[in-house]
């Protein structure tokens, strides 16, 4: 009979899984033994928990699989909380496995004072998860592992919390045979949709993150072909389709907030309208709204559906792409997309320089919530699926270094940070350095928190707590063994970037005005 350790692992590889991401402690240590002896599955130690739920989120989001992060017991699960609300707030599916206290020391209802011991770990995890487990019995380790592993990957995505008593790791258990997961996709009755799209004279898609999701890209890109439709996609969505009908910009951009306002038809694909989106719905509610959404709540809560399609956005898109008829295109895409190309290189001709940097290559982006970031998330165009990973979910500072390294673990990564969020993590250059990733950390230093600063000029406060000391980032990075570049503003960035191989910093000197699509920016009035 395998050890309770082992039989985690069995489990973990039934269902594909071939990394994870984790902290050693006292009470996980007998995974970490059976993680070595493993044919199947890589460790990558990191050197904080949150980056092990972090590096895992941006696992998932680069790869759609499943990302996994093992960490100990009381203050090593809680460090996780911040990384496993933004998987939650984002729909990534992410399992977090924690040991709790041993079994054995245990009494209900009482703080007894055991090593790492807390009253209800489970507890802290119940707001920013899917679903969350304690594993009741040694004998049913495999089964509650494959049980959160379902529940992490069925849809609608997002993480799982199981907690493991650390004297089960040790335990003799039963092999547990793991169940297939297997989503059948229905395609429910399309009529009441299709007759509504048969009306419109101008439709406009508008695709979110439960679309890229879902694969939808190629059905997405269908219908609007069809339906002549203009495509928004949101920060979860970019780089859902290489469609032309695309828009290359938010909808924050007056060019392509007139495009939602002139829909007679918004047809909203695995989206619930948030209100990072919607400048906190002040856009008006469409004219008429076809809703297709694995969760029919989801799909209404903040703009009420004339006709909500219940099911699997790809299957559903490409089924009814299938129904539509022919329409002629009454918008220039190209000309909204110049337009808005236009307004960036008035309003800040240094961020185009960076987004111009990034134009052509094929590297993963993740972006941290800074203002660079914001640019990248709003106007950069992305070109593959899962190009781009950006913490909108939660808006979690900090989130940009780490989730790369998950990213570059199998696909070429470029982290664009800023110096502030950057610091919540540096620790971790040597997790990249040891792993010899291929990331490039992008930083761009302003001399702190410069969203912030923004945000205290904007309101007339006296500015304060947002000017930083911080360190010369190129000679940490080469503490670390990590070759660096400085550059004194984005014009030598494309060729640095072009030469960067393996674990590479880059550290860009610069200011950037926030763009259009942060909420001091937002043209609809009374915003908050």
């Amino acid at each position: 009979m395998p050890r309770g350790a082992e039989s985690v692992l069995e489990v973990l590889a039934a269902h594909g899984v071939e990394v994870v991401f984790g902290l050693p402690g006292v009470h996980n240590l007998a995974i970490w033994e059976a993680l070595r002896k493993h044919p199947g599955i890589r460790m990558i130690g990191v050197r904080h928990e949150q980056t092990a739920v972090y590096a895992a989120d941006g696992y998932a989001r680069a790869t759609g699989k499943l990302g996994v992060a093992v960490v100990t017991t009381g203050p090593g699960a809680a460090n996780t909380l911040g990384a496993t609300g933004e998987a939650w707030a984002s729909g990534s599916p992410v399992l977090v496995i924690a040991t709790d206290i041993p079994s054995t020391l245990r009494q209900p209802g009482v703080y007894r004072g055991v090593l790492h011991e807390t009253r209800d770990q489970k507890a802290m995890f119940g707001p920013v998860t899917k679903a969350a487990f304690d594993v009741p019995s040694a004998q049913e380790l495999g089964a509650y592992t494959d049980k959160a592993v379902q529940q992490a990957v069925q849809s609608p995505h997002g993480p799982v919390y199981l907690g493991v008593p650390t004297d089960f790791l040790s335990a003799e258990v039963p092999r547990h045979t793991s169940s297939k997961i297997e989503e059948a996709h229905v395609v429910p009755d399309l009529a009441e949709a299709e007759e509504l799209i048969a009306q419109a004279s101008r439709p406009l898609i508008w695709a979110g993150g439960g679309a890229a999701r879902s694969g939808a890209g190629a059905a997405v890109g269908a219908l609007a072909a069809k339906l002549q439709a203009p495509i928004v996609t949101t920060y979860g969505a970019r780089g859902l389709t290489d469609s032309p009908l695309v828009v290359r910009g938010p909808v924050h951009a007056p060019p392509v907030g007139k495009l939602w306002d002139d829909a007679d038809l918004v047809i909203a694909i695995g989206t619930d309208f948030d209100g990072m989106m919607t400048q906190n719905w002040l856009q008006p509610k469409p004219r008429s709204l076809v809703a297709i959404n694995i969760d029919k709540a989801e799909a209404n809560k903040n703009y009420p559906a004339d006709v909500t399609i219940e099911g699997d956005a790809a299957t559903v898109t490409a089924a009814l792409a299938t129904k539509v008829s022919e329409k002629e295109a009454v918008v220039d895409v190209d000309a909204v997309n110049a337009e808005v190309r236009a307004l960036a290189e008035a309003d800040s001709p240094e961020a185009v320089k960076l987004l111009k940097a990034l134009e052509g290559s094929d590297a993963t982006i993740v972006a941290d919530m800074c203002i660079p970031g914001y640019w990248i998330g709003g106007f950069h165009h992305v070109t593959k699926e899962r190009g781009l990973a950006y913490p909108v979910g939660w808006g979690t500072l900090g989130f940009g270094f780490p989730a790369a390294i998950g990213a570059a673990v199998e696909h070429r990564t470029i982290a664009v940070v800023g110096d502030g969020g950057f610091l919540f993590a540096c620790g971790d250059l040597a997790t990249l350095r040891q792993e010899g990733l291929p990331l490039t950390i992008v930083l761009v230093d302003d001399g702190g928190y410069g969203m912030l600063r923004y945000d205290q000029q904007v309101a007339n406060h006296t500015i304060s707590g947002v000017d930083l000391t911080r360190p010369d980032f190129a000679k940490l990075a080469e503490s670390f063994g990590i070759p660096a570049v400085t550059l004194e503003g984005f014009d030598g960035l494309k060729d640095a970037l072009a030469g960067a191989v393996g674990p590479t910093m880059i550290v860009v000197n610069a200011s950037l005005k926030p763009p259009i699509n942060t909420s001091p920016r937002w043209y609809r009035k009374n915003a908050t």
